[in-house]
């Protein structure tokens, strides 16, 4: 596309980490792929900056940024910026649906049954500013969000100073097929599946409500597409469900 012809320029930022197949540092992955159908639907063009997660946030509550993806929803991160769908967000326009999945030691006795946890000798472990944090509370357990990656987690968990980590499903695929894999085992029922959005900034959702409407719809449209669902299943081969 010519400068010319070029659409309107959306800057959009998102955590600067591997969480595969969704995403990794180096802007690969299936929410690259999706983003890119979405520029080409929408007629947009979209500029990555790639930070720490809480950044990432900020960054988009000060309207800093145009946008951050793929966000979870919670009833306060409208503060920071709009989901599809608004105050109950539109799950036929999410960019993915995934997982958070319980690690813990192997051999270990922490348990989950869907309610309650049971034989919690110690904290649970969780990343910095992520979702799972309110629910992990709600469930009067102790939290640590001290570790911005979930290797920093598996660590810990490993040391003793955990009796459990929190990570998504895509992470937590990756971390028992690593070198951690034959030390850490995951409970069978997920914490939680959710849907993940691409939030856009009150100021562009204010200022260009069509453009926004635009970008939204695209994503669905994509992630509905033969071209898209085919990378999905090839990418998301063997993630944990």
């Amino acid at each position: 596309m010519s400068a010319l012809a070029a659409g309107p320029t959306i800057t959009l930022c998102y955590e600067r980490a591997d969480v595969k197949p969704w995403r990794t540092q180096t802007g690969e992955g299936l929410n690259f792929e999706l983003l890119r159908l979405v520029a080409e639907r929408a007629g947009v063009e979209f500029h990555f900056q790639s930070m720490p997660w809480k950044r990432c946030l900020a960054q988009l509550k000060a309207n800093a940024v145009d946008g951050a993806f793929a966000v979870s929803y919670k009833p306060d991160r409208r503060e920071i910026g709009e989901y599809p769908g608004g105050a109950t967000p539109d799950a036929g326009k999410r960019m993915h649906i995934d997982r958070y999945i319980l690690l813990r030691r192997k051999g270990g006795t922490l348990d989950w049954d869907g309610r309650a946890l049971r034989n919690v000798d110690g904290a649970i472990g969780a990343q910095l500013g992520y979702s799972i944090t309110d629910q992990l509370r709600s469930l009067n357990v102790t939290v640590d969000e001290g570790s911005q990656r979930s290797d920093e987690l598996v660590k810990k968990l490993l040391a003793g100073r955990l009796a459990g980590a929190a990570v998504g499903g895509s992470d937590a695929r990756t971390l028992l097929e690593g070198p951690y894999g034959d030390r850490i085992e995951a409970l069978p029922l997920p914490l939680v599946e959710k849907p993940y959005f691409l939030m856009l900034s009150h100021q562009l959702v204010a200022r260009q409500p069509a453009l926004a409407q635009r970008v939204w719809a695209a994503v669905e449209q994509a992630r509905n597409s033969p071209a898209y669902q085919k990378l999905e299943r090839a990418g998301s081969k063997g993630a944990p469900r």
